[in-house]
């Protein structure tokens, strides 16, 4: 975060809450060669939290995770939704579309489809339905 207008203590402060929210809360001193690739895709997403932003663009968001955490962050994005801000979820997995409160396909860059999704899919129901990593 690079804002002189926000001192560092508060810069700390939205780094450390926007790794947790995204899961990473254990590994706030490890460097970038000691995450694996989801790890550094969290910190993308965190690193875009940080700043507080009204619109998300998050491009293949969950395309590198575990299904649990895919789900964690699906989660966190419909929490985000709800709170008034604006996620576009770019990706390739039809299969997203149901926790998603509207879809737009498009093909060879024409838009194909628009639809609003009257029955929004809980991401939190399907996490709790999700085995633990400890249980595996």
């Amino acid at each position: 975060m690079y804002n002189a207008a926000i001192n560092a203590t508060e810069r700390k402060n939205r780094a450390v809450e926007a790794l947790k929210a995204v899961g990473l809360g254990d590994r706030l001193m490890h460097k970038s060669n000691q995450m694996s690739g989801g790890q550094m895709q969290r910190v993308a997403i965190a690193r875009a939290l940080v700043n507080n932003p009204a619109v998300i663009l998050a491009d293949e968001a969950t395309g590198n995770l575990d299904s649990r955490t895919s789900f964690e962050i699906l989660v966190l994005f419909q929490q985000l939704h709800k709170e008034g801000r604006t996620i576009i979820f770019v990706t390739h997995n039809p299969e997203i579309a149901q926790y998603s409160s509207r879809n737009i396909v498009l093909r060879d860059g024409q838009v194909k489809e628009d639809k609003v999704n009257p029955s929004i899919q809980s991401a939190a129901s399907v996490l709790a339905s999700l085995p633990l990593p400890e249980e595996l």
